[in-house]
C-alpha cells in the first residue's frame, strides 16, 4: 500500500514537472506580450509591473502593422479546407484499401506509411517548384498540397479503426440498395466520428501554425498568420520588435488553442482505437 501511494505520487510529481515545462514557454510569451521591446530583451522572465508593463500597445500596433484579419482569414480558409479534404478523402481511402484486398492496395497503404518518415526538407525544393508550374501557389490551391502531407498519417488511423469495424452491417446496408457512396457516408463514416475529429484536431493544430509551407508557396503577397507576424515584426537588418511580436503569437495561438480544448476528449480515443485496432 505504501509503495503504491509512493509511487503515485511519483508519477504525479513527474507529470506535474512535464506540464510545467510545457506551460513556461507560453507563459514567457503572454507576460512579454505586456511589455516594450527593450524590457523584453533585458529581464524577459520577469512579471510586467508598473514600470514596464505598456498595456495592450504592442497588440494595438501588431493589428494594424500585421494585416492581422486578411492574415487570420486566410489562414482560416487554408486550415478548414485542408482538414475537410484530409477527413472526407483519406477515410474514403481507408476504407477502400482495408475492404478491397488486393496486392495493389496493400502496396498503396505501405505508400502512405513511406510517406510519414519522408522529411518534409527533403522534398520541399522539388514540391516547390511543381507547385508553382501547377498552378498550387494560391490560398485555395496549397489545399492539395496539405492534402497530399497530411494523408499518411490520417491513411493509417482510418484504416486501423476500420478493420475493427464489422463488415456485416456495411453488406446490410448494399443489400438494401446503397451504393459504395452512401454506405460510406451514411453507414461507415458516422462510426469513423472518434478518428475523424482525431485526425482533424492534429491537422489542424499542423496547418493553423504551420510556417515554412505557407512561406515557399504563398510568399508575400498572401500572407498566413505565421508568415505575417514573422515579416511584419522583423525589420531591417534582422531587428525584431519583440512586443509586437510576442503579442500576435498570442492572438495567433488562442483560436487552435480553443479549438483544442473544446475537442481534446477525442485524441485519446482516435489514436488508441486506430492504433489498436490496425
Amino acid at each position: 500500500m505504501m509503495k503504491s501511494k509512493i509511487s503515485h505520487w511519483i508519477s504525479f510529481a513527474f507529470l506535474l514537472f512535464l506540464s510545467l515545462v510545457f506551460i513556461f514557454p507560453i507563459y514567457l510569451v503572454v507576460i512579454n506580450s505586456f511589455k516594450s521591446k527593450f524590457n523584453i530583451i533585458g529581464e524577459p522572465f520577469s512579471f510586467p509591473d508598473e514600470d514596464t508593463f505598456v498595456g495592450f500597445e504592442n497588440y494595438i500596433y501588431g493589428i494594424e502593422s500585421a494585416d492581422i484579419v486578411g492574415s487570420f482569414f486566410r489562414t482560416l480558409i487554408i486550415t478548414v479546407g485542408s482538414v475537410v479534404a484530409i477527413v472526407v478523402l483519406t477515410s474514403m481511402t481507408a476504407w477502400y484499401i482495408t475492404r478491397v484486398k488486393s496486392k495493389f492496395n496493400k502496396w498503396i497503404y505501405y505508400l502512405f506509411l513511406f510517406s510519414m518518415i519522408v522529411p518534409f526538407q527533403m522534398v520541399m525544393y522539388t514540391m516547390t517548384s511543381i507547385s508553382v508550374k501547377l498552378g498550387l501557389n494560391s490560398v485555395l490551391g496549397i489545399i492539395p498540397v496539405y492534402l497530399g502531407f497530411g494523408s499518411g498519417l490520417s491513411v493509417f488511423m482510418f484504416s486501423g479503426f476500420v478493420k475493427g469495424l464489422p463488415s456485416e452491417i456495411e453488406e446490410a446496408a448494399m443489400i438494401d440498395g446503397c451504393g459504395p457512396i452512401k454506405t460510406f457516408f451514411y453507414v461507415v463514416f458516422p462510426m469513423l466520428k472518434p478518428t475523424a475529429i482525431t485526425v482533424a484536431i492534429l491537422n489542424a493544430m499542423w496547418i493553423w501554425n504551420d510556417f515554412l509551407l505557407p512561406y515557399l508557396l504563398l510568399g508575400s503577397n498572401n500572407k498566413t498568420l505565421s508568415v505575417a507576424i514573422q515579416l511584419t515584426m522583423q525589420g531591417a537588418y534582422g531587428a525584431i520588435d519583440w512586443g509586437g511580436f510576442m503579442a500576435m503569437l498570442v492572438l495567433a495561438v488562442i483560436p487552435i488553442i480553443i479549438f483544442y480544448l473544446f475537442c481534446q476528449k477525442y485524441i485519446i480515443k482516435g489514436v488508441v482505437d486506430g492504433a489498436v485496432k490496425g
